[in-house]
């Protein structure tokens, strides 16, 4: 449930980068090597890209939610602390009343 939140939040938000250079480079790439391979060669090679590509895609959606929940970690601790300076804040207040209502004595 909580890994297709993250994949859906990734899905709206991710932007790939603009890669055109290095994927006609891969294009043409794969197409002299289609030219120069036989069949069973050329499916060994097709399914090797169809690895990678998936290697790719799902590295990248871990990365995304590892930095999502990093950042999910970070707004808590900062809340924490800043629910912990309020509080010292507020002591201190309190604590600073104290002493000048004894004063006057």
């Amino acid at each position: 449930m909580e890994n297709e939140l993250l994949k859906g939040l990734y899905d709206c938000f991710y932007t790939p980068p603009e890669l055109s250079e290095q994927e006609n480079e891969v294009e043409e790439c794969h197409k002299a090597l289609i030219a120069a391979l036989e069949k069973p060669e050329r499916k060994l090679v097709l399914r090797i890209i169809d690895a990678q590509d998936s290697i790719i895609e799902l590295t990248s959606l871990d990365s995304f939610i590892a930095g999502f929940e990093l950042a999910c970690r970070l707004s808590i601790e900062l809340h924490n602390d800043e629910s912990e300076r309020s509080f010292s804040w507020r002591t201190r207040r309190v604590g600073a009343r104290c002493v000048s209502e004894e004063e006057p004595e």
